[in-house]
Order: C-alpha cells, then structure tokens, then sequence
C-alpha cells in the first residue's frame, strides 16, 4: 500500500515537471520565433502631447527587444470602442497592451476582463476615480502633487498675496483619476490664501477655445492637463483671455511654446517619456518572467519658467518632445 502511494506521489511529480518543461519550451521556442508584440492604446493618439511617451515607447522596444504598435485614435474614446480596439488587436497577435483608460464608469471592469487574458499596464491615470482602490497596475505622474506644485508656484510669484484674487479652472474632462486629484492638490494649496475660484470649465476643445472666451475675467487661469494648456495659449494669444496670467501643466512642444513666448507663465511637466519606457519594461517583465506580478510605477514631473528653458535638464525635456 504504501509503495503505491510513493508510485503514485512519484508518477504526479514526474508529470508536474514535464507540464513545466513544456510550458517553458514554448516560451523558448515563441521567443525564437517572433518577437513579443504590445499594442499602445491611448486617447487622440497623434496629438503632440504622446511625443515623449513615444519616444519612451521606442526606446524601451529597442532594449527589450519587444515590438511595439501605437494604434491611431481620434478623439476621446468611450470604454466600448477602447474594448473594441484592444481585442482587436489580441485577435492580431498582441501579446500585452498598455492602455488609457477611458473615464466612462465601467472602464475598469472592462480592462479586468481583458487582465484575466493578457498583462495589461495603464498609463496617464487610474481607470478609477479612486487610485486607492485600482487593481490594474499604472505608469504615472503625482498627480496630486503637480497640481499642488501649480499653487505653490502661483503663490511664490506674489508672494503669497492672493487675498481678493479670482481663478479660472480649465481642464479636459474632470471625471478622470487624474483631473480630480490635480484640482485637488491645487484647491488644497491654495486654502486659506484669500483667492477665489470663480469659475471651472471642462471640455475637449475641439472646436476651439470660444468656451474660454465666454468665461468672466479673472486675475489667472490654470489649466490641468496639455489640451487645456494649449487651449488657453491660444486664447491669451488672441487677446480673448482678458489678461489673465496663465499657469499650467503641460508636455508638448505647443504647451513649450506658450511659455516660450511669455503667454504661459510657468509649466508644469510630467516626465511622460519615462511613462512610456517604465510602462513598456515593466510589461516585457511580465511576458517574459512566469511568476512576475506587474507593479505600477510613479514618474517624475519639473517646472520649467521662460528663463530656465536652455538648461541642460530642461533641453532634455525639450528634445523627447521633438522626436
């Protein structure tokens, strides 16, 4: 009785070792045969703001020896037509994609769906309104933080006056993770200081800025995200922003520009370049190691003022944007 039981433990093991053999030469033999493939899903994808986070994208494809499609978007996608998007391309061969996610409600449980299949890693912001709670792994600046930075940098430059001053709020969307704790950081750094928030607009803008142009004058206007940056430039310099002082976080070379010319008074500018190569590594990682649970990483983000611009870090920044 007891032989066959040491048989039996014997013949399980046996078999255990050879579904593990098996496992790893297919994996030795996939990679021999074709490189990993991960698809890049992101909202309005040829838009200059993704030129450092592509650019991080190629080098980190380059050094991980992983193939990489940026999929061409228009606009801002629903969670149905992202869903669309990433299962065609599964059907095409990918092997991980690397996605942001839409702000519609049920974006989150879409992406779990697609987790249960394939790595899945999220750049730009959680696919939940609360990042405390998201259970896919994300590549992403403070958001929290650049937003408080924006008010610090506003407070040092009237040193700390703001008593009876009066703020306009502009941004993309404001139901996404990262716009809700980018105003938060700045409505939070700036209590107690006297200033006013008059008022807040969120849109898409394109059709234009002519919603900034309606919005009652005020002594600054803060934009949250790069559309709304290069929105508000454009406005200021039309002479529809009705002289108010522009701040804001930016990451392309249209939002560089602004502040080039002194239409923007300072930028705040997350490190997307390292978002797409901390976001690529991570996933190749994942194709590559059987056992490696994918963690989201935290960025870096800097200020950059008109006359720090020729810097050498800041020359840095400038040309990942460029390429």
């Amino acid at each position: 009785m007891k032989n066959s039981k040491k048989t039996f433990i014997l013949i399980e093991t046996v078999l255990a070792v050879m579904v593990l053999l098996f496992a790893l030469l297919m994996l030795l033999e996939k990679n021999g045969q074709a490189l990993e493939k991960v698809s890049v899903i992101v909202q309005d994808s040829d838009d200059g703001q993704w030129a450092a986070f592509k650019y991080g994208l190629r080098m980190a494809a380059a050094d991980q020896n992983l193939e990489v499609a940026v999929i061409s978007t228009g606009g801002i996608l629903t969670a149905a037509e992202e869903e669309g998007l990433i299962e065609s391309e599964i059907n095409n061969g990918a092997d991980a994609v690397i996605v942001q996610p839409s702000v519609d409600s049920d974006a989150e449980a879409m992406l779990v769906r697609i987790q249960n299949n394939i790595p899945v890693m999220l750049v730009g912001c959680t696919a939940s309104c609360d990042a405390e709670k998201s259970t896919i792994p994300t590549t992403e600046p403070d958001h929290y933080a650049m937003g408080r930075t924006l008010a610090e940098e506003l407070l040092d430059d009237y040193s700390g006056k703001l008593e009876g001053k009066s703020i306009g709020i502009v941004s993309e969307t404001e139901s996404s993770a990262s716009a809700i704790l980018r105003e938060s950081g700045f409505r939070d750094r700036l209590e107690g200081t006297g200033a006013q928030i008059s008022w807040k607009v969120a849109d898409t803008f394109e059709e234009g800025s002519a919603v900034l142009e309606n919005q009652p004058k005020t002594d600054f206007v803060i934009a949250l995200d790069d559309s709304s940056l290069v929105a508000a430039g454009a406005c200021s310099a039309a002479n529809n922003l009705h002289g108010a002082v522009l701040y804001g976080i930016g990451n392309s070379t249209e939002a560089i520009y602004y502040l080039d010319t002194g239409i923007a008074e300072c930028l705040v500018v997350p490190d997307d370049f390292n978002v797409g190569y901390q976001s690529l590594t991570e996933v190749a990682k994942s194709l590559r190691h059987l056992f490696h649970k994918m963690e989201g990483k935290t960025v870096s983000y800097t200020v950059i003022r008109r006359d720090e611009l020729f810097t050498k870090e800041n020359q840095e920044i400038l040309f990942t944007m460029s390429q």
